[in-house]
C-alpha cells in the first residue's frame, strides 16, 4: 500500500492522544479512604474486571478511529486484488489505450515506455476478470472497438503498437459509449490509460459534458478507472518543424527551415543535430541555453530545379518519437495574396506589398477564388457570418489572414477578435512602439540578423484590438500594435494601424514590405498541405494509394500512424507527429477527475514497474472504518437506559436509607 499524501503519515503518533487523555483522567481521580465505602468496594469487586474491559475497548476504538482518520487524509492506494477486486466483476471492460507519441516516453529509471507499462499493468489486472467479463479495446489511433480473446494478447496486437499520432480522449469515450449502447452491455467498467497530456484531453471541449451525461444516463452501472502516467520522465528533447520555404537566389535555390526545439530537464549546452537532405547526411552543432529555441537554418540546393525530401534529427533520449522532423519540398512556386477592401485607393500599398493581382470589393466575395492563395488581406468591415466560415476554413487549412482597422467600432468580431475604440495621438504627437518580437513572427530580424525599424514608425491614429490573442508588438502604454491567433494549421493577424498618411508612416516601406512578405510566406503552408501532414490525418483518397517509405528500409511503416517520408508515384509526402504532442503541459489528477462529472470515478496511479503497481484509492474504506469505530465507542460509553441496583450494594444502600427515613418521620 502506498499513499498520495505520505507526509500526512507523520500524524500517526496522534493515535496516542486518547491513551494520554485516559491516563491523565486516571491521575485526576485520587483515591480517598472512607470507612463506609469499604463495604461497597468489597461488594463490587466481582464487576471490576468487566468495567476495566469496557474501558479498554473504549480506548481501543478511540485509538483506531484516530488512526483511520490519519490514513484517510493520507489518501491510501492499493494495488492487485485489494485495488481492483473489491467490487463485483463487470459484464464488459472497455480498455481505452492512449497510443499518442508522448506515451513513448520512458519511465524514469526504467527501460519501458509509458505505453508498454500501461499494457503490462492492464493485462495483469484483466486476468482476474477474463473468466467473467468481456474485454474490448479502443485505441487512440483508430478509435474502433476490438474484442479481445484474452488479456495475454494485449501487448502483441497491432492496435496497441507505438504511433506518432495524437489522442482524442473525448472521442475515445464516445466510441466506448457507442459500443455499450449498440451491444446492450450490462454493468461496465472503462479502464483508461493515458499520460494526461492536456492537448490530448481537450479539457475545454463541450463533448465532455455530453459523453459523461450519456454514460451516467445508461440503465446499467458504469465505472471509470483512470491509470495516469503524469509523473516526470527522463530527460527529453523534442523537435517540431514549423517552416519549410524554398527561395530562389539568382540561379541558385536555397531551403529555409525553422525548427522549434524544446528540452525537458537536463543541463543546457550544445548538442549535434543530424540533417538529411535527399539521402545525404550532415551535422550541425546547436546550443540550447534555455528550455526552448526556434532554430533557423538554410540548406543550399544549388542549381537543382526539382523537389526532394529531408529530415532533422536530435540525439537519442527518453522518447525517440519526438526526435525527428521530416520535410519535403517542391519546385519554386509563387505565393499569391488576395486583398479585400471597400476603398481601393487606401489598399493600393497593401496590394503592392503583397504583389496581389487585384483588389476585391466585399460585394464580389461570393465569386472570389482563394484556391491558389496563401494570404488574404482584409481592410474595412469585418466579414459577415458566411464569409467568416470561408475565412476560417482558409486559415484552418494553413492560410494566413491579415486584418487592418475599420476606423469605427461596429461590435462585429472574427473568431472572437474584433475592433475597439479609435484613438488619436493629437497634434504633433504619435504613439511610440516600445516592444516587438524579433525572434518570431512578421517583425522578426532579417536573415542577416538586422532588426526592422519598427520603433521609428510614427503612429498618429490607432484602433484598439479586443478579444483573445497573442501580442507580437505593442506601444509603450501596453496597447497592442500587432496580434496573432492560431487556428488549425494557419494563423490570422490584426494590425492596429493602417499604412496611410492619416494613420501612420507604416506605408513608407521598410516595415510594411518585409512584414507582409513574411505573412505571405506563413500562409504558404496551405499550398503545401498536400505534401506535409500530421500523423493520423491522411485523407481516405490518400489512404487508398500505395506508399513506399523513403527514410528507412529496415521495416515497413504505416503511413496512417508512423512519421516519415513516403512516395507514391511522383508524389512525395512528409508525415510528422502533431504539434500538440510536443507540449509538456499535463492535467492534474483533480482536473481529470472533474471531467467525468457524475460518473463513478477512481484515480489510479502508476508509481513503479512491479506488476502490482496498478493502484486505486481506497480512502473511502478508511472513512467508513473511522465512522464505525466512533459508533462502537459511542455505544460503549452510553449509560444503561433503566439502571437497577443489584446484590449486596443495593442491600447496603437500603440499610443506610432507613435511619434517614426514621429521622424524617420523627421530625
Amino acid at each position: 500500500m502506498t499513499f498520495l499524501q505520505p507526509f500526512i503519515l507523520w500524524g500517526l503518533p496522534l493515535i496516542l492522544v486518547p491513551v494520554i487523555i485516559h491516563l491523565i483522567n486516571r491521575l485526576r481521580h485520587r483515591p480517598q479512604p472512607w470507612a463506609a465505602m469499604m463495604f461497597l468496594l468489597q461488594a463490587n469487586r466481582a464487576s471490576t474486571s468487566h468495567a476495566k474491559l469496557r474501558q479498554l475497548l473504549v480506548l481501543l476504538f478511540r485509538t483506531l478511529a484516530v488512526a483511520a482518520l490519519v490514513l484517510f487524509v493520507a489518501r491510501p492506494l492499493a494495488g492487485g486484488w485489494l485495488g481492483w477486486a473489491l467490487s463485483p466483476a463487470p459484464d464488459v471492460i472497455v480498455i481505452l489505450l492512449d497510443r499518442s507519441a508522448s506515451m513513448e516516453t520512458r519511465l524514469a529509471g526504467q527501460a519501458v515506455t509509458r505505453r508498454e507499462q500501461a499494457l503490462r499493468l492492464l493485462a495483469q489486472s484483466a486476468r482476474d476478470f477474463q473468466e467473467s467479463s468481456h474485454l474490448v479495446l479502443v485505441d487512440s489511433a483508430t478509435r474502433s472497438p476490438q474484442r479481445l480473446a484474452g488479456p495475454a494478447s494485449l501487448a502483441d496486437l497491432p492496435f496497441t503498437a507505438a504511433t506518432d499520432t495524437a489522442a482524442d480522449i473525448p472521442a475515445m469515450l464516445q466510441a466506448a459509449l457507442n459500443y455499450l449502447v449498440e451491444n446492450r452491455a450490462g454493468a461496465a467498467e472503462i479502464w483508461l490509460a493515458s499520460d494526461l497530456q492536456r492537448s490530448d484531453w481537450h479539457a475545454g471541449d463541450d463533448r465532455w459534458k455530453s459523453v459523461t451525461a450519456q454514460l451516467a444516463a445508461l440503465p446499467q452501472r458504469v465505472r471509470v478507472r483512470l491509470l495516469a502516467f503524469n509523473t516526470d520522465g527522463e530527460q527529453n528533447a523534442s523537435a517540431s518543424l514549423v517552416e519549410v520555404l524554398r527561395r530562389q537566389r539568382g540561379e541558385n535555390a536555397e531551403l529555409n527551415l525553422a525548427l522549434d526545439l524544446q528540452r525537458e530537464g537536463g543541463p543546457s549546452g550544445a548538442f549535434p543535430l543530424g540533417i538529411t537532405l535527399d539521402g545525404a547526411r550532415s551535422t550541425a552543432e546547436l546550443a540550447l541555453d534555455g528550455q526552448s529555441l526556434r532554430w533557423r537554418h538554410k540548406l543550399d540546393l544549388g542549381l537543382k530545379k526539382t523537389g526532394g525530401w529531408g529530415a532533422l534529427e536530435l540525439p537519442a533520449d527518453a522518447n525517440p518519437r519526438d526526435n525527428t522532423a521530416y520535410f519535403v519540398y517542391g519546385t519554386e512556386s509563387r505565393w499569391r495574396a488576395a486583398v479585400v477592401a471597400a476603398d481601393a485607393k487606401g489598399a493600393l500599398l497593401l496590394q503592392a506589398s503583397t504583389m496581389a493581382d487585384a483588389i476585391t470589393p466585399p460585394s464580389a466575395l461570393e465569386t472570389a477564388n482563394w484556391a491558389d492563395k496563401s494570404l488574404v488581406v482584409w481592410t474595412g468591415p469585418l466579414p459577415d457570418e458566411a464569409t467568416s466560415k470561408r475565412l476560417k476554413t482558409f486559415v484552418e487549412e494553413g492560410g494566413a489572414v491579415m486584418f487592418f482597422p475599420l476606423g469605427r467600432t461596429d461590435g462585429s468580431t472574427f473568431l472572437g477578435t474584433g475592433w475597439g475604440e479609435v484613438q488619436n495621438a493629437g497634434e504633433e504627437k504619435s504613439f511610440r512602439i516600445a516592444r516587438w518580437d524579433e525572434l518570431d513572427g512578421p517583425l522578426m530580424k532579417t536573415d542577416e540578423g538586422l532588426s526592422l525599424p519598427v520603433n521609428e514608425l510614427a503612429v498618429t491614429r490607432r484602433q484598439q484590438i479586443t478579444g483573445e490573442r497573442m501580442v507580437l508588438a505593442s506601444f509603450d502604454d501596453g496597447s497592442p500594435l500587432l496580434v496573432r491567433r492560431a487556428v488549425g494549421k494557419g494563423q490570422f493577424f490584426f494590425c492596429a494601424t493602417l499604412p496611410v498618411d492619416e494613420w501612420s508612416s507604416l506605408g513608407d516601406g521598410p516595415v510594411l514590405v518585409p512584414m507582409m512578405q513574411r505573412v505571405l510566406a506563413t500562409g504558404a503552408r496551405r499550398l503545401n498541405q498536400n505534401t506535409m501532414i500530421a500523423a493520423g490525418e491522411l485523407s481516405p483518397a490518400d489512404r487508398a494509394r500505395q506508399w513506399v517509405s523513403l527514410d528507412t528500409t529496415d521495416k515497413p511503416k504505416d503511413i496512417a500512424t508512423q512519421a516519415g517520408v513516403y512516395r507514391s508515384g511522383d508524389r512525395l509526402l512528409a508525415v510528422n507527429r502533431p504539434a500538440g504532442e510536443s507540449e509538456r503541459e499535463m492535467l492534474t489528477a483533480d482536473e481529470a477527475g472533474k471531467l467525468f462529472g457524475g460518473l463513478t470515478f477512481q484515480m489510479l496511479q502508476e508509481r513503479r514497474s512491479r506488476a502490482d503497481a496498478l493502484q486505486g484509492e481506497i480512502w473511502r474504506l478508511f472513512l467508513f472504518a473511522m465512522l464505525a469505530f466512533l459508533l462502537v465507542e459511542g455505544a460503549l460509553i452510553l449509560p444503561p437506559k433503566h439502571p437497577h441496583q443489584h446484590g449486596v450494594g443495593a442491600t447496603l444502600a437500603k440499610e443506610f436509607a432507613k435511619p434517614a427515613e426514621a429521622m424524617g418521620g420523627a421530625a
